[in-house]
């Protein structure tokens, strides 16, 4: 006697939001097809398709999260596969969401630095998604304040082996501890020295990025926030200890993201950007959230996605509000000006331009400025011209404002001088200097070869794709044989 197939129960969730978000079958497939090729993914569904999942078969693979991201986009709300009736699976926008608690973010946040640190070579080659950037920056722009982060100390505690001392290590000795030894224990309070350390060891990482590139020390960052601050954010701290840790935590949570995208593992940084503004919220710190979302509007300029860099930076201005100090405000527009480059908009980078530069005239000595916005000087807004005329192909003022970057900017801060240096070849390749132009990117190109920054390896290859036309000039030929020389 045969059996009979098991009765599929009709899919009664998914019909209600077919229903409430207006599609027809057809149009539903449609739009996961067309996501799906967002991430070089061949569907080829159609209405039929639909039907079955109505009817109660279940898509595989990835399709569930793309559905519920069609779905997300429409209504306006985030919805899971769950949400639809749809089996979970491996979702292709897992870690970018904003997270409802700081718990929850906490949670989210943690699975990335555990997935980051281990094998999980996969996570780096996760495709960017521009439509991942909407619903994160909606969230933070509208949302409210927590209420509460601080956590109690659970009622029954075992007492912890020993504490992690306040000191900053070393790079040799970041991520690599273990347990049973002089590490935190499960619900430790959280202490000053704690957060300082967080503080330092963020300093110091961001020093090595700028001079050695992202891939320098990226692991050993990632294994100590796995380490050291997620024990943190599950340890006991009351609530200005709370807003600090998580502060502190949105900081490094962002510069993981920033060598990640310094490595061109650009999925994970915008996973790591979308955390690090929830954190800054959990921190309520809206300032520092600005900040975030400037860094994920400098990822999209970089990708060529100038209208959502635009939009980024807009909603940052916005979120931030006129009392920002006058250095963030300069920060914030100058990083709209850059998505107006890339779209070649020239009256729009313009007056963006012109805000940025009088925000930067208004500072004033003794001005309360947040410690991340420090670095925005004379030198950083040169170079944000140099950028924004190159963009625009307005080269004699993108080599002036480069080379005044240049004149003004540290030495310390390696990469950024070398794709300022670029920017200046790129300008005076324009204006028909050829043997300058390939002088200097001659430099920029043994510099490159010394760091560990697919972005100063890529900023040489974009100004020797313009050297084409010249390939068979001398000063191309002599470039030729300096960079073979790099290896």
């Amino acid at each position: 006697m045969t059996e009979r197939p098991a009765q599929r129960t009709p899919n009664r969730q998914l019909a209600a939001l077919i229903a409430e978000a207006g599609f027809s079958n057809a149009g539903l497939a449609r739009r996961v097809d067309q996501l799906g090729l967002e991430h070089g993914l061949d569907l080829r569904y159609d209405k039929t398709s639909v039907t079955r999942w109505l009817r109660g078969q279940q898509p595989r693979g990835t399709t569930p999260a793309l559905i519920a991201e069609v779905f997300t986009r429409r209504l306006g709300r985030r919805l899971t596969a769950q949400d639809l009736g749809l089996d979970a699976c491996a979702p292709v926008y897992a870690g970018l969401e904003f997270a409802a608690t700081p718990e929850e973010a906490v949670d989210i946040v943690s699975g990335l630095w555990r997935k980051d640190s281990g094998s999980h070579a996969e996570l780096r080659k996760i495709a960017f998604t521009s439509a991942g950037l909407v619903v994160p920056s909606r969230d933070w722009l509208i949302g409210r304040a927590d209420e509460k982060v601080a956590r109690a100390e659970p009622p029954a505690r075992v007492p912890a082996q020993g504490r992690s001392s306040a000191r900053t290590p070393g790079p040799s000795e970041l991520g690599t501890r273990r347990r049973g030894t002089a590490e935190r224990g499960p619900g430790q309070r959280v202490t000053d020295g704690d957060i300082a350390a967080l503080r330092s060891v963020g300093e110091l990482f961001r020093t090595l990025d700028d001079a050695y590139g992202g891939g320098h020390a990226r692991q050993a960052l990632v294994r100590y926030l796995e380490h050291e601050c997620e024990p943190m954010l599950r340890g006991t701290y009351g609530e200005q200890t709370g807003r600090r840790l998580f502060a502190a935590a949105a900081e490094l949570t962002r510069l993981a993201g920033w060598t990640s995208y310094d490595i061109a593992a650009h999925g994970l940084a915008q996973r790591y950007f979308v955390q690090a503004l929830r954190l800054a919220q959990a921190a309520g710190d809206r300032a520092y959230g600005a900040y975030v979302l400037v860094t994920m509007s400098r990822q999209a300029v970089y990708l060529g996605h100038g209208r959502e860099a635009v939009q980024l930076a807009r909603v940052a201005q916005q979120g931030a509000g006129g009392s920002a100090p006058p250095v963030v405000q300069a920060l914030l527009h100058a990083a709209e000006a850059r998505g107006h480059g890339v779209l070649g908009e020239v009256r729009a980078c313009t007056a963006a331009l012109v805000r940025a530069e009088r925000a930067l005239e208004g500072a004033r000595t003794g001005d309360e400025v947040p410690h991340w916005a420090r670095r925005f000087d004379e030198a950083q807004l040169a170079d944000e011209f140099g950028h924004c005329h190159r963009d625009l192909q307005q080269f004699r003022a993108a080599a002036q404002h480069a080379e005044r970057s240049l004149q003004l900017r540290a030495p310390g801060h390696a990469r950024s001088r070398l794709l300022c240096r670029v920017v200046l070849a790129t300008a005076r390749l324009g204006l028909g200097e050829l043997d300058q132009a390939c002088q200097l990117a001659a430099e920029a190109a043994g510099q490159a070869a010394e760091m560990r920054s697919v972005r100063a390896v890529e900023y040489v290859r974009d100004f020797e794709r313009r050297l084409e036309p010249y390939r068979d000039a001398a000063p191309v030929r002599t470039y030729r044989d300096k960079v073979a020389a790099y290896g």
